[in-house]
């Protein structure tokens, strides 16, 4: 395999035998390595094939971003609880990685996190909770944290979203295109410029991209009664009229009208993006 491009001392994208771009993981594999030179196979410990028409240089960059240890810590849970082909999916490991990193750093601040949608996704998505479950429980013997059971919500909705890639961008271009308008309704409806790096932006940003996963498997969020839903919009009615809106929106780009619930949590993440401090 021929090395294309050294990201770090641990990482390099490749060109494999089957002429496809691989990003490699192994320790020192890009130590005083050039573009051109021959992979020190016996070096590499991971193998990811970007799937889906994915940018290798893109996904190699926010693979070196996340600490070695996080990524050995997914890949050998994953592989643990026989999750194997996710393992080989970069990103999703690199979602994952990331995830678990900042769940390992709130237990070490002493912080918590409680999970509203634990119902919803226990009852939406009942395997994938399982093998979050599993997971967490994984990860824990691993790292000899002790990360609580509520952490298989975030996890069991990464791995829905491996179920979202269909080989056709078109869905993906299309929501990022939603995406971008959306936000653009937000900054014009509450007179505001939105800080793309900014927490809760990201939070608001995640939130969509599993509402158009939701929307794509015709799975969204459906409670009947939601107290959670009404309490949402007595709590913040301008951000609930904003949801409405957006709600529109989605409707008109997507075929798809959002149930009282997706416009409630939709209407959560408006308020959490237009409100300093919340």
């Amino acid at each position: 395999m021929e090395i294309l491009r050294v990201f770090n001392n641990n990482l390099v994208l490749a060109l494999d035998e089957h002429g496809r771009d691989v990003i490699l993981t192994g320790r020192g594999l890009g130590f005083q390595a050039r573009p051109g030179q021959q992979v020190d196979t016996s070096k590499i410990v991971r193998t990811f094939v970007p799937l889906d028409g994915r940018d290798p240089d893109h996904l190699a960059e926010l693979l070196a971003g996340i600490p070695p240890e996080h990524i050995q810590l997914v890949s050998a849970a994953l592989a643990d609880v026989g999750l194997d082909a996710v393992s080989r999916n970069p990103a999703t490991v690199i979602a994952l990685a990331d995830h678990v990193g900042f769940a390992l750093r709130r237990i070490n601040l002493g912080m918590q996190i409680n999970y509203p949608m634990l119902a919803e996704v226990k009852h939406l998505y009942a395997e994938e909770y399982a093998q979050a479950e599993a997971l967490v429980s994984a990860i824990n013997v691993h790292s000899g944290v002790q990360l609580p059971q509520d952490e298989a919500v975030g996890l069991a909705l990464h791995l829905v979203n491996v179920g979202f890639a269909t080989g056709d961008l078109s869905y993906t271009y299309k929501m990022t295109g939603v995406i971008q308008q959306m936000v653009r309704v937000i900054e014009e409806r509450f007179d505001v410029t939105l800080d793309s790096g900014g927490v809760n932006v990201g939070r608001f940003i995640t939130h969509l991209r599993y509402l158009f996963v939701r929307i794509h498997q015709h799975k969204q969020l459906d409670a009947e009664p939601s107290l959670v839903g009404a309490a949402i919009r007595e709590s913040f009615p301008a951000a609930t009229d904003c949801a409405v809106r957006l709600a529109g929106l989605l409707e008109l780009r997507m075929g798809a009208a959002l149930t009282p619930d997706e416009v409630s949590y939709l209407a959560l993440h408006v308020a959490r993006v237009t409100t300093p401090d919340r």
